[in-house]
């Protein structure tokens, strides 16, 4: 899918554009900073953001399980069974290792207000209690091979590694986990970066979600008057 290079959202300003990046594939163990600094060396310029997906980072980080080595509990596949077809929770690999880091109890209450907030027509009551313990996971659909049965985390100390990325390629850096349903967050970010602006910059997910291999996207303003990438008076 040919997705184009201007961003053009109702809530941002024209003249902000999203170049996704090509890469090598990225492996655990890989130096994460020189690899983004030698995908981007003629790409990004002062002013710009890199945008980094936490998929690419949490790889290299080797912050992923398997699914074959998770052993899913009746629990776990009793709820996944009854969850949406796009949620990360219908994997019961998955929903195991939530069970495994907050317990069997706080997943069961969080279903059953789930199920008291669908009946008062509220959505996403699940993931409001779950919190971080569930956004933390990203299930394996979708994931490219050979990490298409990976469950990956999150990725450790994200700030930080976008301090580092900044540091080798002289341009802010963002870590985004992003998606094909219009929603992106900012997981760290370097000095400077307005995460606001980046997430709603990302909302097309111009990393795309199938085998484009594109871990990178570069942000750009080249429109007039400040730009909105970056807090005031940061010209990184």
């Amino acid at each position: 899918m040919i997705r184009p290079l201007a961003v053009r959202r109702a809530e941002l300003p024209q003249g902000i554009v999203a170049i996704p990046v090509r890469t090598a594939l990225v492996r655990p163990g890989d130096d994460i900073v020189s690899s983004v600094a030698r995908a981007v060396w003629s790409i990004a310029r002062r002013g710009d953001v890199i945008a980094v997906s936490e998929t690419a980072i949490a790889i290299a980080q080797g912050e992923f399980v398997v699914a074959e080595f998770v052993r899913p509990s009746r629990i776990a596949y009793a709820l996944s069974r009854r969850a949406g077809a796009l949620a990360t929770v219908n994997q019961p690999e998955s929903l195991q290792l939530v069970i495994d880091r907050v317990g069997a109890r706080r997943v069961l209450y969080a279903a059953a207000m789930h199920v008291l907030g669908r009946l008062r027509g509220k959505r996403g009551v699940f993931y409001e209690i779950m919190g971080e313990a569930i956004t933390a996971i990203d299930g394996y659909t979708g994931t490219l091979p050979p990490y298409e049965r990976a469950i990956v985390l999150a990725p450790r100390e994200p700030d930080r590694v976008c301090e580092e990325v900044a540091r080798a390629c002289g341009v802010a850096c963002a870590i985004v986990d992003a998606n094909d349903l219009e929603k992106a967050k900012v997981l760290g970010a370097s000095q400077g970066v307005d995460r606001a602006t980046t997430e709603a910059a990302l909302l097309g997910n111009p990393h795309g979600n199938g085998d484009e291999q594109t871990p990178i996207v570069v942000l750009k303003w080249r429109g007039q008057g400040a730009n909105p990438l970056l807090a005031t008076g940061v010209t990184r």
